[in-house]
């Protein structure tokens, strides 16, 4: 591309803006030295454009990356857009530049700094999930199972399909405390939205009685003479504790329960009725 001067581009901070910025580059015909979100508060002391958001030039982008570079290419510029890589946007468009130019062999190239970066990133956030599968933890509120984590990086959309599969006929709500998003789901109906702030009722007798049994088990399976934490903390990251069962702290007595009692099951009520969402 002919030099211009330099630019810092601008975008909406969507998947679509972002590919949007690589339209605009080409159409330019100019290569910006970053790009950033709109409401990004840094400032910057080179000349700003901004990107408007069109689904059809979006479009055109995202169907070249399968067309030009490779279906496995097309999903790695979509997974690395979930991550929480620095300079995310950037890494992307440079990425999109050179699979642009070598084709599918791009996947390969990772002695490049661009595409390692890019595959670095990919791997963090599909590690991350492959943890939060297995680590995540639901409580029953009267009816609706309820979840929090607090993730590195984007992983909802790549759970939605995992949990939906296997709990097709329950409520839940997974609730991304550190990106401020909840994936709801009905029977058959899920969907992703931004929340500011979740709040869950107390945990009633029924609920708690479950924990305690599951911290029971936990223990019981324990072999104490090969307790080994720094083991534990490789296969279960720390980060992950905080909104684990087996290691929460009771807030209160939990009811005594003879062997084989159950406790009464609780009335069920609407999605919303056991959560504030504002």
């Amino acid at each position: 591309m002919p030099d211009r001067p330099a630019v810092i581009y601008r975008y909406d901070g969507s998947f679509d803006g972002l590919l949007c910025c690589v339209f605009e580059s080409y159409a330019r015909r100019e290569t910006p030295l970053d790009i950033r979100p709109a409401d990004d508060p840094q400032a910057v002391l080179f000349p700003t454009h901004e990107v408007p958001t069109d689904a059809d030039h979006a479009q055109r982008v995202f169907a070249s990356l399968q067309k030009r570079i490779s279906s496995e290419a097309q999903r790695q510029v979509q997974y690395a857009f979930l991550s929480c890589a620095d300079d995310k946007a950037l890494l992307i468009y440079r990425f999109i530049r050179l699979g642009l130019r070598h084709g599918a062999r791009v996947m390969s190239m990772l002695t490049n700094d661009t595409v390692c970066a890019v595959d670095k990133a990919v791997r963090a956030l599909l590690n991350e999930r492959h943890h939060l599968l297995e680590f995540l933890r639901f409580s029953d509120f009267k009816g609706v199972l309820v979840a929090t984590i607090e993730p590195k990086n984007f992983v909802l959309p790549l759970m939605q399909e995992h949990f939906c599969s296997r709990f097709p006929e329950e409520r839940f709500l997974i609730y991304d405390k550190a990106h401020g998003m909840a994936l709801i789901y009905r029977p058959y109906s899920a969907q992703i939205f931004s929340i500011e702030q979740l709040e869950l009722p107390e945990a009633d007798e029924y609920e708690l009685a479950y924990r305690r049994l599951w911290k029971q088990y936990y223990n019981s399976i324990a072999i104490e003479t090969r307790y080994n934490p720094r083991c534990r903390m490789g296969h279960m990251p720390k980060r992950f504790w905080g909104h684990m069962t087996e290691f929460e702290q009771e807030q209160r007595r939990l009811p005594h329960t003879a062997a084989g009692q159950v406790l009464p099951a609780s009335e069920t009520t609407d999605l919303s009725s056991p959560t504030r969402i504002k």
